[in-house]
């Protein structure tokens, strides 16, 4: 993430689910927006949802589950990158709905009986002209959720409490800093009864994405490769950090990025997480960029160091293949049981044993040198579920190696996509020039 002089820029893209291939005007992440839907009118994969509800209902047997959905931010009070809503991760997972102020009530009476039912407040049109379209408590909800019994909000007491005598099991919520001012789930929690933490079973299923998630993981990380191609082919000495920003993003938008997936990044130098971007370029700097998009609420994290004049110098260079060949090491050891620390250690050994004097007294895997792991899941976290999991076919990881040396104010990093399949592993970040020779190729175009 850092060369110096280096300069870092990081931004994430999602694309949606339903998005069919471009052609090549056409942005990476277009989709048919449905205009009864609120948030991105997006439509969602109603098998996919109901797969993900049955499979947790297997899991607890007997029991009912109730999550909620988000609320609408204040933008008076809150500091927020996008001023756009985004829904709690639990509650899209089993929904795929933008939907504010809804509430998912699930009951088991055994791993083959299910029973669904979505909750939402009711339309205030003149609210609505504030606030945008809403779902309401109807058929319109019911068609386009894949979720039969659609009520409003007033009638989840009792439906709860039904819910509750006939499934004869705990009740799962989820409990996070999201839900802990949440009422009904602070009443439910303290008042005596089973009710148990939803999270643990449900970030086990998360770990592993299925057909869909991965669908919209593949359109995030395009849309990312594509913001980082353009601020390569931006840079220019002299250029100031927020310009690569302003060209990266742009890259997303123009591709339909949702958001970002995570504020710019620019590691100042060896700061790992500078995102001020004030600097002005010099030329033989290099730019660590450390940028992704969000499509369908799925993020990338891509990583991408180059020379702001188009052209490493000797030394630049042989730092930059050190990280490679300490990527490319690991990624040939994905594979099905495999753990991130496993990896490290497998990233680690390579840059040690190819060190030679590159690093100085020390070898390159330093903790002072390579001083952060080699990488974590992605999804709807750019940080996501199932760190210490062994991997299995689905797993989405990143691999991103570093080598940052103080002294001399350079800094690397490179930082790819990675599904785990049943053989091995596939790079979902290929589109991104990953070499040295693919990099200058690339910013020859400018």
């Amino acid at each position: 993430m850092r060369t110096f002089p280096l300069v870092v820029v990081a931004v994430l893209v999602f694309p949606s689910l339903h998005a069919q291939a471009p052609s090549p005007t056409e942005p990476i992440g277009r989709y048919v927006v449905v205009p009864e839907l609120p948030g991105m009118g997006r439509a969602p994969n109603v098998e996919a949802t109901a797969a993900r509800r049955r499979g947790l209902l297997q899991r607890i047997g007997r029991g009912a589950v109730l999550i909620p959905a988000g609320h609408e931010r204040d933008l008076e009070k809150d500091y927020v990158q996008d001023n756009d809503f985004r829904q709690w991760n639990t509650f899209f997972y089993f929904t795929e709905l933008e939907t504010q102020d809804a509430w998912l009530l699930m009951t088991a009476r055994g791993p083959d009986s299910l029973e669904t039912v979505l909750f939402l407040p009711p339309r205030d049109p003149s609210q609505e002209r504030w606030t945008g379209l809403r779902l309401g408590p109807d058929t319109t909800a019911a068609r386009l959720s894949g979720i039969a019994t659609v009520l409003p909000t007033d009638s989840l007491e009792r439906r709860l409490a039904i819910a509750r005598f006939r499934a004869g099991g705990p009740v799962y919520v989820p409990l996070d800093q999201n839900t802990r001012q949440e009422d009904r789930i602070l009443n439910l929690s303290f008042g005596g009864g089973d009710v148990r933490n939803l999270n643990p079973l449900t970030d086990s299923m998360r770990a592993v994405k299925d057909a869909d998630e991965i669908a919209r993981l593949r359109v995030a990380v395009n849309i990312s490769v594509a913001g980082h191609i353009a601020a390569m082919q931006a840079a220019r000495p002299g250029m100031y950090e927020y310009e690569l920003e302003a060209a990266l993003e742009d890259g997303f938008r123009r591709n339909a990025a949702d958001r970002l997936g995570y504020p710019s990044i620019r590691p100042g130098c060896t700061t790992l997480h500078y995102d001020v971007n004030r600097r002005r370029t010099q030329d033989g700097d290099l730019v660590v960029i450390d940028a992704a998009a969000e499509w369908g609420q799925y993020t990338a994290d891509v990583t991408r160091t180059f020379p702001v004049n188009g052209k490493f110098t000797p030394r630049q260079k042989a730092i930059y293949d050190l990280v490679l060949g300490a990527q490319q090491a690991a990624f040939d050891s994905v594979r099905p049981g495999m753990t991130m620390r496993e990896l490290d250690g497998i990233a680690r050994r390579y840059m040690r044993e190819h060190s030679g004097k590159l690093c100085g007294d020390k070898t390159c895997d330093d903790r002072e040198i390579f001083n952060h792991g080699l990488g974590h899941p992605i999804g709807m976290d750019v940080h996501d579920v199932g760190f210490s999991r062994p991997f299995q076919p689905g797993t989405v990881i990143t691999l991103e190696p570093g080598i940052y040396l103080v002294a001399e104010r350079l800094g690397v990093r490179i930082e790819d996509d990675v599904l785990v399949t049943a053989t091995g592993g596939e790079w979902l970040s290929a589109g991104a020039p990953r070499t040295t020779d693919a990099i200058e190729r690339v910013m020859r175009r400018r």
